[in-house]
This record gives structure tokens, C-alpha cells and sequence, in this order.
């Protein structure tokens, strides 16, 4: 394992605010459906079941390191995995997403749901174990190893998905509560925020060097009522690794909260709607990730790489910058066009 003359892999740098000599690239949903090894290794198992499997989820989260060579690994699990662990009933059903049995949209409702405790994540702790060995004796030009990320979803993602019961594209019924019930609202974020931030804790106990909060749908929200109703329970959840590893904060159509979204957070993730400088511009002194647009991803490698040299140049306004997407892989991508981006992405910016 790493110890603590090993010199810090680029991604760790970059985090702290430093400019590596490799620029550090991962991306969104990197293990998942655009590698044929993933389906090779998931066909016939459910998704929120492989999750709970150690062996398959370290190798699912394992094969893009060493397929692209990207500079971290990000752990193979569901935001929903939390949520079934604590005893939530919540399948992923395909092409619907996630489904809720009970949805919960009454006081009664969050008064049941809000008891159960988090449940027992052995599985979780021996998948990362397994996947940080592994990552031990895989490095970098500057390291010796390559660091896991661990995630979890935010505490209104969460919460969307218990009161809408499945995925909504306005997210009409968990706003309303939010209004209508701010008491059970409190409640339920409170507990998402448990949730959450005992996910994220259990990772970096067993052994991942970072974290991300994905929030999927803060965007739905106007800044007051994310600050007013959201803001202190992401950062709660983000206070429960707090000091021990960076902590990135992400959303998706999250560019109106980007100063709320740093409070709490060591960096920023930036989808691709906002542009990096102006990122930068209005978070002063913070690390950003992001942003390359997926879609380009399929549009060849003239415009792709185009695309890049501009994400790059914009984001030497930041401190320390991780270059990734400004959302998920798509399942279509070509896994080789993943490859070439990180070779060109570790040139440009070494030379």
C-alpha cells in the first residue's frame, strides 16, 4: 500500500490546488456500459446486485484504469446502494432507472422511512479493499499508485427519488414537500444526509483517497430554495470525511449554484454548460473539475480534441484542475475514443 514518502498521485495533487506535471483525468460512469468487458462481466446480474457482489464490482471498477490508464479509479456502485443497504425497497429497473416501493410523501411516511438505520456495508469494505490493492502497483509517471475515488449521492437526490418514487424530469412532488411540510422535508434531507455521509465514510475507512457527492438533481432548484432547503444537509454529508480526504461537490445543470456548491467542498465539479474561466472566476482559489461536453465524445477526434484544447485553456484559470467530463460516458462511446483523450490529455499538458 502507499506510504507516506510515496510522492502524491496527480488527481490528490490537483485537488489540493497544485499544478501537477501530468494533468489528472478520470471520467464519470468510466466503468459502465461503453466497455464491452463490463457487459461481459455483468450479463445476467442485476445492477444494484452487482454492486453488493466484491469480486465483480472491484473488477468492474478496475477496468478502466487499466483499458484508458486514467489517473483514478471511481469506485463501481449506485447511489441507490445506500438506500437498499438501510433497508429501503428500490430496484433499478431498466429503462426506468431507479423505482421506490413506497414512495414517501406524507409525515407518516418519512416518520417510517427515517427510523431505519444504515445498514451493513461489509460488501463495501471488502470491494475496495480488493480494488486498493490493485491500485498499489498501478501508477503514474509521478506516482507509484492511483487513487480510488468514493461517491454517493447527494442528500435532494436521494430524497427526490424517495418522494417521486422513480426518476422525474421536474421533480414536482419533492419541491412541493419542501414547501408544503418543511418540518418532514427537514427530517428526510437529515436523514439523507446520514445516509449519505455513512456511504462515503465507510469508503474512505476502507481506503479510498477521495470522494465526490453527485448531486443528479439540484439543478430542478432555484438558489434560495437550494440554500434555504438543500445546502446545509450536502454539507453535512460532505462533513463526514471532512479533513480526511478532498472532497469534490458535483451536479449536473448546477451552474446557478456553483458558490453553494463550494461551501463545504475542497473542489468543484463543473458540467458542461459553464465555462471553466468562468468558473474560476467566481470561485476563486478552488480546485474544479470538468468539463469536456459528452456529446463531442462521438463527433471525431478533429472536433473532439478542439473541444479539449479549449476545456484546457480555460482551466488554467483554476488553481488545480481534473479534467473530466461535464456528465457521465455515454453507454454508445467508442472505449477507444476514451483512450486517445487521456494520451492527448496527458501530452498537452506536459509539454
Amino acid at each position: 500500500m502507499p506510504t507516506a514518502s510515496d510522492a502524491a498521485p496527480p488527481l490528490l495533487s490537483a485537488l489540493s490546488g497544485r499544478r501537477p506535471a501530468t494533468l489528472p483525468v478520470w471520467f464519470m460512469r468510466q466503468a459502465g456500459r461503453s466497455l464491452p468487458e463490463y457487459r461481459a462481466a455483468r450479463k445476467g446480474v442485476g445492477m444494484l446486485e452487482s454492486c453488493l457482489m466484491p469480486e465483480l464490482a472491484a473488477e468492474i471498477t478496475l477496468q478502466p484504469v487499466r483499458r484508458h490508464r486514467v489517473d483514478a479509479a471511481i469506485f463501481f456502485s449506485d447511489i441507490m446502494v445506500p438506500l437498499k443497504l438501510a433497508g429501503v425497497g428500490v430496484e433499478i429497473v431498466p429503462d426506468v432507472g431507479p423505482v421506490v416501493a413506497e414512495p414517501a410523501r406524507t409525515a407518516s411516511d418519512i416518520d417510517r422511512l427515517t427510523r431505519l438505520e444504515p445498514g451493513d456495508t461489509t460488501p463495501i469494505t471488502a470491494a475496495i479493499e480488493l480494488v486498493t490493492d490493485e491500485l498499489a502497483t498501478v501508477g503514474s509517471v509521478e506516482a507509484s499508485w492511483t487513487p480510488l475515488i468514493g461517491f454517493a449521492g447527494a442528500p435532494f437526490t436521494l430524497a427526490a427519488y424517495l418522494v417521486e418514487g422513480r426518476p422525474s424530469r421536474d421533480h414536482l412532488a419533492a419541491r412541493a414537500l419542501m414547501h408544503a411540510d418543511p418540518d418532514s422535508w427537514r427530517r428526510l434531507m437529515a436523514w439523507c444526509a446520514t445516509i449519505s455521509g455513512h456511504f462515503l465514510a465507510t469508503q474512505v475507512d476502507a481506503g479510498a483517497s477521495a470522494v465526490q457527492l453527485f448531486d443528479s438533481w439540484a439543478g430542478s432548484l432555484t438558489r434560495a430554495d437550494y440554500a434555504a432547503h438543500v445546502a446545509p444537509h450536502s454539507r453535512a454529508a460532505l462533513a463526514a470525511v471532512e479533513g480526511r480526504v478532498p472532497r469534490i461537490h458535483f451536479g449536473t445543470g448546477t451552474g446557478h449554484l456553483l458558490e453553494e456548491f463550494a461551501v463545504g467542498a475542497d473542489a468543484v465539479g463543473v458540467d458542461y454548460r459553464t465555462p471553466l474561466d468562468e468558473a474560476a472566476a467566481r470561485l476563486p482559489g478552488v480546485p474544479l473539475q470538468g468539463n469536456l461536453d459528452p456529446a463531442l465524445l462521438a463527433a471525431g477526434d478533429a472536433a473532439l480534441f478542439a473541444h479539449l484544447d479549449d476545456v484546457l485553456a480555460r482551466g488554467r484559470s483554476a488553481p488545480g484542475h481534473v479534467v473530466n467530463l461535464g456528465h457521465g460516458v455515454p453507454p454508445t462511446t467508442d472505449p477507444d475514443v476514451l483512450t486517445r483523450l487521456v494520451e492527448r490529455i496527458h501530452r498537452a499538458h506536459a509539454s
